[in-house]
């Protein structure tokens, strides 16, 4: 957990909770209305497992969780702002993610003539929707780990 812990108004911090309470209550709504239809037939709840999975694989690899996050909340970036901003990876690892980024759609190689030649990472709109759909988890586990807290 970062330190020291964010310390937001409470009218904030209500509102942030809100917004999370309201995103699961759609998220039960969306299961709702799947679950209809994955009770027989080729999409069972086997397939609709696989699905998800198969869906999902992008934020299962080690540091592209990271490296989208980075994106979206600190902005385009180059790839030296970016190894800086996350510690531990090395430039292979950041190269191979971000060429499997870019692969998936999640982010655009952005290339601006020079000189220098000047290569910048940017979210691409799937990659943005990505982390406005992610934020609310993201919330909810900042302030269940005491990152956000709300002034008293």
């Amino acid at each position: 957990m970062p330190e020291p812990a964010l310390t937001i108004p409470r009218d904030s911090f209500d509102a942030v909770q809100i917004h999370i309470d309201n995103t699961i209550k759609n998220g039960s709504n969306i299961r709702d209305i799947l679950g209809k239809y994955s009770d027989n037939g080729p999409w069972d709840t086997t397939w609709e497992v696989q699905a998800a999975v198969e869906a999902l694989h992008v934020f299962g690899s080690r540091w592209t969780t990271e490296i989208l996050s980075t994106l979206y909340i600190a902005g385009p970036r180059r790839f030296n702002q970016m190894k800086g901003m996350l510690s531990g990876i090395s430039s292979r690892t950041l190269s191979d993610k971000l060429r499997f980024l870019v692969e998936e759609g999640l982010v655009i190689r952005e290339v601006e003539d020079g000189p220098p030649i000047r290569v910048s990472y940017i979210l691409s709109e799937h990659g943005r929707t990505c982390g406005r759909l992610l934020s609310p988890l993201v919330a909810h586990l900042k302030i269940r780990n005491y990152s956000v807290r709300s002034e008293n």
